[in-house]
């Protein structure tokens, strides 16, 4: 009888099909041996695997193991294996192939296989690959948000009407706060054998806590509707606001479960698609939200694959400084900065933070201060709960920290104080001014900016989206020390 090996992220039904084949997950300890998770993080995955493998019952072998070899070498017979979500994972299931029977299966959770990814990217004179154009590519084939041939309201993109600045005069956006799940015997379970783990000497980042995140598929289906009902009305005007008293905002949350495989991304946009047809969600949010499910998310995970393995190499900026053990320790008090301690304690107390304190502070911190692609990479994967390789490569290689050299993004997502100034309430309450590039109260990424742009003068003094902010440098007539106080 014929075995199906699901990872800890391919927990939702759609990893099974209709086969009636049994079922093997295993726990591997060295995984959390070898790297320094998040300890929510930890808990969440340990969390939904133990819960499926109870949902799946005596159809279900689950293993706690110190490896997985060790694991599958317990198990006789033929395997099935669908397609992981890491390059490392593959050559494990290579090597596990030529050794044994294993059938390979397509990926799963994604709105495009990756056979249409590559048809669509080898597609007649395309002479580069554009989030947009694959978006588009992909609505019309799923047929989500369509009239017929064109885009429901005659246009692909709402972004003029989304990503407003926070409402001046509040601090909360005044939404009721997501619904949270409760936790049993199971979490009570992990919780146990984690403190364990540490007593051993398994080093976790960040703090625990209760568990936030959906660990079932129940849980992550209430998740959804809460976010539908809630707060999708406002999530794409505020998408890219960041307000320092209200952690979630107007946004979903269910990165984290579609990435454990809970959810299918696209029955998460036909929630939205309905909400807009039954008139309790305006079309710019819900064509916001759509955009990041099957647009950028489905985009991140074939350009993953489609770019290659050595692309987590790229060092295109030649960015060679270590990471500061304070960041890497999500440790707020290393800075005054109150944008970037905001952050930290996020993820250091939650594992989450939204894409803009991740893109636009932390990221922008690490791009300005030099810090090597490939330890920033690992480290957003290790902090938050929805990290996974798949996800942080394209997204901190190509995308936050530009090591690429412009394949996925065309110019580097870094700026000064201003650009946090006018996205969130942080600057108010910083003893750093975002107006000032010198001094001792120089905000860090006003005089960082600069410094990113006299380094790499030559390179973005071509670029069509760079080129008048490099000739900015020629204005400035404190560049000379703007440049001395390089931390």
């Amino acid at each position: 009888m014929v075995m199906r090996w699901l990872f800890g992220d391919q927990l939702g039904p759609h990893f099974l099909d209709d086969t009636d084949a049994d079922v093997l997950l295993i726990e591997s300890t060295a995984v959390l041996r070898r790297r320094r998770f998040h300890r929510q993080k930890a808990h969440l995955v340990l969390s939904a695997m133990r819960h499926r493998a109870v949902e799946l019952g005596e159809r279900c072998t689950y293993l706690r193991t110190d490896t997985y070899g060790s694991g599958l070498a317990e198990i006789a017979g033929p395997l099935e294996v669908i397609q992981p979500t890491s390059w490392a994972a593959l050559h494990l299931v290579d090597r596990l192939a030529d050794e044994r029977d294993v059938e390979r299966l397509p990926a799963r959770g994604f709105g495009a296989s990756r056979a249409e990814f590559t048809a669509w990217a080898d597609g007649r004179g395309r002479k580069r690959l554009l989030m947009e154009d694959f978006y588009r590519d992909n609505r019309r084939r799923i047929g989500l948000l369509m009239d017929g041939a064109e885009p429901v309201g005659g246009r692909w993109n709402f972004d003029a009407e989304n990503r407003e600045p926070p409402p001046k005069g509040h601090r909360t956006l005044g939404l009721p706060e997501p619904v949270w799940p409760g936790e049993d015997d199971i979490d009570t379970a992990v919780r146990e054998d984690l403190d364990r783990l540490e007593g051993e000497g398994v080093q976790f980042l960040g703090e625990d806590g209760p568990r936030l995140f959906a660990a079932t598929r129940a849980e992550a289906l209430a998740a959804l509707a809460d976010f539908v009902g809630h707060r999708l009305p406002d999530f794409g005007r505020y998408e890219d606001a960041i307000m320092s008293e209200d952690r979630w905002m107007a946004h979903s949350l269910l990165s984290v479960p579609l990435n454990l495989g809970l959810l299918e991304p696209v029955e998460v946009a036909r929630a939205a698609e309905r909400a807009y047809h039954d008139g309790t969600a305006p079309l710019a949010a819900v064509e916001g939200f759509v955009r990041q499910v099957i647009g950028w998310r489905d985009y991140i995970w074939h350009l993953y694959w489609h770019l290659g393995e050595d692309y987590r190499t790229h060092n295109q900026l030649n960015q060679r400084r270590s990471i500061d053990d304070w960041f890497a320790a999500l440790d707020p008090a290393g800075t005054d900065a109150a944008c970037v301690r905001s952050a930290l304690t996020s993820v250091r107390e939650t594992g989450w933070t939204h894409h803009i304190p991740r893109l636009m502070v932390l990221g922008n911190y690490a791009l300005q201060h030099r810090w090597k692609p490939q330890q920033v990479t690992d480290w957003f994967h290790r902090a938050f709960v929805d990290g996974y390789d798949w996800v942080m490569v394209p997204n901190v290689v190509g995308m936050s920290q530009h090591a690429d050299g412009g394949i996925l993004a065309t110019k580097p997502y870094t700026s000064g104080g201003a650009y946090i100034n006018t996205m969130s309430d942080h600057c108010g309450d910083c003893r750093f001014d975002p107006k000032k590039r010198v001094g001792e109260n120089a905000c860090p990424f006003t005089g960082g900016y600069w410094r990113f742009l006299h380094r790499h003068r030559e390179e973005f003094a071509a670029n069509p989206r760079m080129g008048q902010m490099v000739r900015g440098l020629d204005r400035l007539k404190d560049l000379d020390q703007v440049l001395a106080e390089e931390p």
